[in-house]
């Protein structure tokens, strides 16, 4: 039995082979006569449409369910919600606040468990943007990736994701919102060549796709202010992104705050894959759900 933490449970291999599955034009129907258990803990436009399309492809029935009706750690253990959505579905998804609550439920080890995010990772998204980059350039071994603005989880999965993928990753943020030494030690640490910078100019200058999200995520609201002042000269707008590589294009995860993080022009510009971006992830997500119920 396999799960999907975070993006590096995949070997570099393996994720292409996902990548691969993403793309066929007809899905094998693993979850024929099947459900999908998926907890949302915090609420996702992309990542509840994606998975519940992807299910349906694969044959399969999705389930969604609301953190409030399992309170997993409070109303039951993380275990004991593993084991009873086990009983009716053949794998459980879960986009979560704590990281160790997927971790519990893989612990339970009665299902394949996927993580849809966590306050430490998104490898569902690593992969969309993998799909995303590959459709683009063809290969992805040698070519550069410049992530600009918090270094979280979004940006972690990535540059983990890049690395497995022989694809070089620049992170630009401002002082306080860095990659850890622990950060980049786990990310050097699957063979990643990553560099960082403290200017956003530095960061984008050749790269061949250049990367934002919000400066404030889902939960971090109170620091909205503290986080605008903090990121003030960190847009993504058109004339950083006359830096970049010839051809180099724009990604966001997505929701965007035009103005703030990403200039109208740019997201909405020529250089955009952002509406593809999306589109992947129920791809990605279809792919994924391939190859851990049918071939592993």
């Amino acid at each position: 039995m396999r799960h999907l933490l975070e993006v590096d449970d995949l070997t570099g291999a393996e994720i292409a082979r996902v990548l691969d599955l993403a793309e066929v034009a007809e899905p094998p129907q693993v979850l024929a006569g099947s459900g999908l258990a998926l907890i949302f803990e915090k609420p996702s436009a992309r990542t509840r449409n994606s998975m519940e399309m992807a299910v349906v492809q694969l044959g399969g029935h999705p389930v969604y369910i609301q953190g409030d009706e399992v309170k997993m750690g409070v109303r039951e253990s993380v275990g004991d919600v593993a084991r009873t959505l086990a009983s009716y579905h053949a794998a459980i998804g879960a986009r979560v606040f704590e990281h160790d609550k997927v971790e519990g439920l893989a612990a339970a080890d009665v299902a394949p468990v996927v993580n849809l995010l966590s306050d430490a990772a998104h490898p569902m998204q690593a992969l969309a943007d993998l799909l995303t980059l590959r459709q683009e350039w063809g290969e992805l071994e040698g070519r550069t990736v410049a992530y600009v603005g918090d270094a979280n989880n979004v940006a972690r999965s990535l540059a983990l994701a890049a690395g497995l993928t022989g694809v070089k990753v620049r992170v630009g943020s401002p002082p306080g919102y860095q990659f850890s030494d622990t950060d980049l030690d786990r990310i050097r640490s699957v063979g990643t060549d990553v560099t960082v910078h403290d200017r956003p100019q530095e960061a984008v200058e050749g790269a061949d796709a250049v990367y934002t999200d919000v400066w404030t995520s889902m939960g971090q609201e109170n620091e909205a202010e503290e986080r605008g002042r903090a990121f003030e000269g960190w847009s993504i707008d058109s004339r950083l992104m006359t830096g970049v590589a010839q051809g180099g294009v724009f990604l966001h995860c997505l929701p965007a705050h035009r103005g703030e993080e990403v200039a109208a022009e740019v997201i909405d510009g020529p250089s955009s894959r952002v509406w593809p971006q999306a589109a992947n992830r129920m791809h990605s997500a279809r792919g994924l759900l391939a190859f851990l119920l049918g071939e592993v």
